[in-house]
């Protein structure tokens, strides 16, 4: 099965998007359950990013450099596995580069609106709008025939996302357009992966992935790097990076034991996962609005994805 790139570009960062993975088997329970998991797992990570962040008054920048390199250390046997000097083959290392510039500036202005900090359920269901983006995209860059019901469920769905922003409202903050921008730079990060697919492996868009997400995130931290103390705040951010690991690998595996179609929907989940979350560690209430907007995204995401596993191939 294709994993297509409206149907994945939700998670920060997703490294399922550089797979095309065939399965001649489909166990739907194990598929559900390894997409919970990460659901759930990424959902742990927004409150302890959060926390880091508001609590402890850590940037975002240096958030993330520690998060991604603790991930990167944990994820690393598995890095192996592939093949990293094969993998590093490729006559496309301008683009890679590219690809995984456009996916840390996405981390970092999901990091940044938490840390701001936007409220999580506000930033979750904004982050939500990245497949529309990708569709928009692909009809325009890719020059892929959308025709007229996708460009009507993605302008369906950014109504509902301007339900959930409210930019009418007098309490609206730029801020909250934040993960906004990391849905765009994270849709564009879609669609590099999409187009390089036709000629990279998928190990080789993994490997660059995780090899040059720290160098970039190095770059980033360099100005504001604020050094951690206490051993509180280590175990903080040690659990962000941990979590971060353990989330990418079960979307890897939910997408590796059953049908990207089955296994879609359930990516859903991390909505309500992180609205109670953002409940339990920072009593925030989301209004009702935001389950109307969410209502609409998902509906237009869900038609968006149906559609494109029902092209031709």
């Amino acid at each position: 099965m294709i994993l297509t790139s409206e149907s994945r570009m939700i998670q920060p960062i997703n490294f399922s998007d550089s797979y095309i993975m065939t399965t001649h088997n489909h166990h739907p329970i194990q598929g559900a359950s390894w997409m919970l998991t990460a659901g759930l797992a990424f959902a742990i990570v927004n409150s302890l990013a959060q926390i880091a962040s508001i609590n402890y008054g850590l940037s975002s920048t240096t958030v993330a450099l520690i998060q991604y390199a603790i991930a990167l250390v944990v994820i690393l046997p598995y890095l192996k596995t592939l093949g990293i000097r094969k993998s590093l083959r490729t006559e496309n290392l301008a683009m890679h580069v590219f690809r995984v510039f456009l996916s840390v500036i996405g981390i970092q202005l999901w990091l940044w609106a938490l840390a701001y900090p936007v409220p999580i359920w506000q930033g979750i269901a904004l982050l939500m709008t990245s497949p529309l983006f990708a569709t928009v995209g692909s009809g325009l860059f890719l020059k892929e025939k959308v025709g007229a019901a996708r460009w009507g469920a993605t302008l369906t769905g950014f109504i509902g996302a301007m339900i959930i922003l409210e930019p009418w409202a007098d309490d609206f903050s730029w801020a909250t357009l934040l993960p906004v921008g990391a849905a765009f730079f994270w849709a564009c990060y879609s669609l590099m992966v999409k187009k390089l697919s036709s000629q990279d492996s998928p190990s080789t868009m993994v490997v660059y992935l995780l090899v040059l997400i720290t160098p970039f995130n190095i770059l980033l931290a360099v100005p504001d790097w604020q050094m951690p103390t206490g051993g509180t705040l280590w175990l903080v951010l040690i659990a962000a990076g941990a979590m971060t690991a353990l989330a990418q690998w079960a979307i890897v595996k939910a997408y590796s034991v059953a049908d990207a179609s089955f296994v879609q929907p359930f990516d859903h989940a991390k909505l309500p996962l992180n609205v109670l979350a953002g409940w339990l560690v920072f009593s925030w209430v989301p209004p009702g609005r935001l389950w109307l907007g969410a209502a609409i995204i998902i509906a237009s995401v869900a038609f968006i994805t149906r559609w494109e596993t029902k092209k031709p191939r």
